[in-house]
This record gives structure tokens, C-alpha cells and sequence, in this order.
């Protein structure tokens, strides 16, 4: 398996590389999501994933605007979460994200399928224009199941470069990683950890034990060697910087077996892939 590091990308199929390890704000309150994605920044992280729906957009830009990182540097990502309104929306994301005369996002997202099979196709001719505009550099979907992917086939003018759906061990969605990497759409896997609800698993407390690493590395570090793109999310200082300890080990193959048997199609977040 080749090296991978804290700067390892993946190529996305419009030809812009995304950090593998990326850096989740889901629930972080805007009143603190400027700080810790200053702290992120400050770790290291190049690939920051926010969200509509999460309502930090503008944090998330304010705190990479505040950064001595340049912004060229930092892989912003964001999602639509609305089905009305949706150019407008679109818009009012960007600026948010990246309120310079120039701004932009790097990827931009669909949230959910659940806009339905005629208004699907819409949102995606809006957000191709996005990209069009010089807005999106890069747009792609979440939540996205079969029946949505091969459904886009018929009416993408440009295909999706990246499907971000809940994926660790114990929801491991098969059919549909199958798809997106037999069609060249990077996998970004959110909820890597669990939330927490497996910290106490036997298989995997055992791995930790193994390579002397926490549970949470383990499962990040699981991730990426199956050639996922992780977003671990805290607004923990010591927890965001542990995050990305996870260079300096590898999974063993057996490891690797273990946890990949640990399947049970089992989601710790709302399952959207199988919306009509």
C-alpha cells in the first residue's frame, strides 16, 4: 500500500486533488466554529467540510480569511440543503464561505436526494452552472444512493466528483462504493467515528491495544487505507490534533479483515440512499 501522509491527496475526476483527511464542522455552534476551525487550521488540516444546514458557513470563511494559511491552500467544501430558492442559495453559500471579489468554493455539494426525481436533475443543472460561473470548482453529491447515481447519468452534463455517505465498519455500504469507484467519484466518508458508539467495541479496542493507538485513530486510519476520504469532527483542541495522528501506523491486513467483517449495514445518521 503506498505512504500515506498528512498532505496525501486523492484526484478528483475534473482533475483538482482533495486532502484525503479532512475536517468535519457538523453541529459546531457558530458562536465556536471559528475557533475551531482556526485550531484545525493550526493542526495542519487543508480540507474543511461545512454545510447549509449547519449554519457556519460564514464562521468557516471568517476563520480561513483570519488564517495565515492561504486560501489557495485550504479545500473548502459546502452543501445545498434547500430545494427552493436554490441559485439564490447557492450564491449566499459562496459568498459566505469566501467573501472576497474573487470567491469560491472548492466543492459543492448536494446534501440529500430528497429534492425527488424531478427536481434533482434541476438543482444539478443549477450547480453546473455554479461551476460554469467560476463559483464551484468541483461539484458533487451526498447521501446519494444507486438509484440517485445511475439516475444522474441521464442528465449530468458534468459528472459528480465526489459522493460523501455515512461509511465505517459496521456501515460499510458496498453497492454503492462499488459504483462510485468503478465511475471514478471520490467516497467521503462522514460519521467515521461512529459519534462515539462503538468506543467500546471488543474488535476494535483490541486493534487500538495492538498498534497503541485510540480507538478514533484506529477507525480514521481504517478510512483512509480503504481509500476513503474521512471528515472526523471535535471542537476539542486535543482531540482535532489526535485526529490527525494517524500517519505514523498502519493497519495491519488482518487488522484490515477484521474490520471490514464488522459489517452490518448499521447508520448512526438518517439514511437518504434509499429516498425515491
Amino acid at each position: 500500500m503506498p505512504s500515506l501522509l498528512f498532505d496525501t491527496t486523492i484526484t478528483l475526476n475534473n482533475g483538482d486533488k482533495i486532502p484525503q483527511l479532512g475536517f468535519g464542522v457538523y453541529l459546531s455552534p457558530p458562536e465556536i466554529a471559528t475557533r475551531t476551525v482556526t485550531t484545525a487550521l493550526e493542526a495542519g488540516y487543508r480540507h474543511i467540510d461545512s454545510a447549509q444546514w449547519y449554519f457556519n458557513e460564514a464562521e468557516v470563511g471568517a476563520a480561513v480569511q483570519s488564517s495565515s494559511v492561504d486560501r489557495s491552500s485550504v479545500f473548502l467544501t459546502t452543501k445545498l440543503g434547500h430545494a427552493d430558492k436554490v441559485q439564490e442559495r447557492l450564491e449566499e453559500s459562496v459568498a459566505k464561505i469566501d467573501p472576497t471579489s474573487k470567491g469560491y468554493v472548492d466543492l459543492f455539494l448536494i446534501h440529500s436526494p430528497t429534492a425527488g426525481p424531478e427536481g434533482r436533475p434541476k438543482q444539478w443543472k443549477l450547480m453546473e452552472e455554479l461551476v460554469k460561473d467560476g463559483k464551484a470548482k468541483a461539484i458533487g453529491v451526498s447521501n446519494y444512493g444507486l438509484r440517485h447515481l445511475k439516475e444522474m447519468e441521464t442528465y449530468a452534463e458534468i459528472p459528480p466528483a465526489v459522493n460523501q455517505i455515512e461509511l465505517h465498519p459496521w456501515c460499510q455500504q458496498p453497492a454503492i462504493v462499488s459504483y462510485c469507484q468503478s465511475h471514478n467519484i471520490a467516497l467521503e466518508a462522514y460519521s467515521p467515528m461512529v459519534q462515539g458508539t462503538k468506543s467500546s467495541d471488543p474488535t476494535l479496542l483490541k486493534i487500538a491495544e495492538e498498534t497503541g493507538k485510540s480507538w478514533a485513530q484506529v477507525l480514521i486510519r481504517w478510512s483512509l487505507q480503504r481509500g476513503f476520504i474521512p471528515l472526523p469532527k471535535s471542537d476539542t483542541k486535543e482531540r482535532i490534533i489526535s485526529n490527525t495522528q494517524v500517519f505514523d501506523f498502519e493497519l495491519s491486513k488482518a487488522q484490515m479483515d477484521s474490520l471490514n467483517a464488522l459489517d452490518k449495514d448499521e447508520h448512526v445518521c438518517l439514511n437518504n440512499t434509499e429516498v425515491p
